[in-house]
């Protein structure tokens, strides 16, 4: 069987179809929109009226393969990632992942699965390697026939800003002040934070705690944490509901890694752990029938922490440590998945905002990129709100597949605090400070490339080094400020 086959042959997927047409007709769907992810983490695809469900579901969307590449041309003009006469796409829609639309009742959302066409000459009905979400279902379900079954569990902490536009030359500006906790401040734009939270539980998101960060506007609202897929689309599903919750107050929702200097950026650290055993339960949040599919409101629960040593108070067991050591030996590498931009590096290389610096681990230590911060989870933070959730969770588990088949030690536990030694003069590892420092790594790291198997990567290192070329080779206000009138 292709693999086009064995996915439509998949058991229950059949009654799921049914179930979603039960649910178009009780909540009055009129349209859908059929998604997938770019390398980037955008959200593509197109619109069908729901009386089409049926044949989107048996035969598949068709879409284009630049799509894959947010339909980008480099610097020079060339389409990134295929060819002129490349295929056309198939996109089926996952059935378990529908839900309607909080804001527009009349919308709909299912999340695809992307194949190469039945026509393709060279492969015909495969799964699309650079389908991102696809290709993090397959990276995790090998991790665990690899592992019996073990799995990890993703929370994340999606900072991010609500600015108002700017007027004139200005691009932006505050809607509050820098006050890190602040209740006044989180109050004043709760009128903005507290529709996303109606938005978000309403599509399965639950949302548990939130504060006012550090930067103006700097909004944090996280979420319960959850196997690998579900936290990466509940990641995008939050990303979509702040772009709907903008519009309708006229800001802008701004996930932007450093708008800012000398203020702290917008982190997404992820917090991980490794777990055996579980089951996913469907969570209680709206009232009444579910405006989705259970899926989208399960969370799993129960099994067995791998990370923790009961006998410890803070060091992971041995399962945790191995897991850390193949993220130390990986560590630039992941740096290129989770800081991803140009502007990513500006979050890096801005000394005592808390960013991370040191390529180490530490027991609550900040300046560290692997922060143990329980002692059932540890906690990556050379990742940014700008991250492709499933690129970084596929990278990941690669990472901890290496650290745990061959019983990397991660070492000791760094103590001190990374900036200090820098700023002292101290030689330190550090984690890359340019995005072409990381791509380098990246390129050089076999078992984070093998995360993004086939075209992904070439796709990937293609967009991002010609995103690097494109801010060298741009004259910007601080070339102009600093050199314009320097001589004589």
């Amino acid at each position: 069987m292709s693999d086009l086959e064995q996915y439509m042959a998949t058991p229950g997927r059949d009654e799921l179809v049914r179930a979603v047409r039960a649910k178009i007709d009780e909540l009055g769907v009129d349209y859908i929109y059929y998604q997938y992810i770019s390398i980037t983490g955008r959200i593509m695809g197109k619109a069908v009226p729901a009386r089409h469900w049926e044949a989107m579901a048996s035969d598949g969307l068709q879409t284009w393969l630049g799509g894959v590449a947010n339909v980008f041309a480099d610097r020079h003009g060339n389409l990134i990632g295929f060819p002129p006469n490349a295929s056309e796409l198939l996109a089926l829609p996952d059935p378990e992942t529908f839900c309607q639309l909080p804001w527009n009742k009349r919308m709909a959302r299912v999340f695809c699965t992307v194949f190469w066409s039945r026509e393709d000459p060279e492969h015909a009905e495969e799964y699309l390697d650079s389908d991102t979400r696809g290709n993090l279902r397959r990276v995790e379900n090998d991790f665990r026939a690899a592992h019996n079954g073990m799995h990890m569990r993703v929370g994340c902490e999606p900072e991010m800003l609500w600015l108002k536009p700017g007027e004139g030359n200005e691009p932006y500006s505050g809607t509050t002040k820098p006050y890190a906790y602040h209740i006044d401040q989180f109050e004043q734009l709760s009128d903005v934070w507290l529709r996303v939270y109606d938005y978000s539980i309403a599509m399965g998101i639950d949302i548990i705690q939130g504060d006012h960060e550090d930067a103006p506007g700097q909004v944090e609202l996280n979420y319960t944490y959850d196997e690998a897929l579900r936290t990466s689309d509940r990641l995008t599903t939050y990303r979509q509901i702040c772009a709907q919750v903008a519009r309708e107050f006229g800001l802008i929702a701004v996930f932007m890694s450093k708008p800012y200097m000398g203020m702290p950026a917008n982190g997404c650290h992820h917090n991980i752990s490794v777990w055996s055993g579980g089951e996913a339960k469907v969570q209680d949040l709206v009232p009444g029938s579910l405006p989705g599919m259970d899926e989208v409101f399960a969370y799993t629960s129960g099994g067995k922490n791998e990370f923790r040593d009961e006998e410890q108070k803070w060091l992971p067991a041995d399962i945790g440590r191995y897991a850390l050591g193949g993220m130390l030996k990986h560590l630039n590498a992941l740096t290129a998945i989770g800081s991803s931009t140009v502007n990513s590096y500006r979050r890096l290389n801005d000394l005592g905002m808390w960013a991370p610096v040191g390529a180490s681990w530490g027991l609550q230590n900040r300046s560290c990129a692997v922060r143990v911060s329980s002692p059932d989870r540890f906690e990556f933070r050379a990742v940014d709100s700008m991250v492709n959730p499933y690129l970084m969770q596929a990278a990941l588990y690669k990472s901890f597949d290496d650290g745990i088949t061959n019983k990397i030690d991660p070492g000791d536990p760094q103590e001190r605090n990374i900036a200090e030694m820098m700023m002292a003069g101290e030689d330190v590892n550090r984690i890359p400070n340019t995005l072409r420092d990381a791509m380098d790594a990246l390129a050089q790291s076999d078992v984070i490339k093998s995360a993004m198997p086939g075209n992904l990567y070439t796709i990937y290192d293609w967009y991002k080094r010609d995103e690097w070329e494109r801010f060298i080779w741009e004259v910007s206000d601080w070339d102009v400020k600093t050199y314009l009138d320097c001589l004589p």
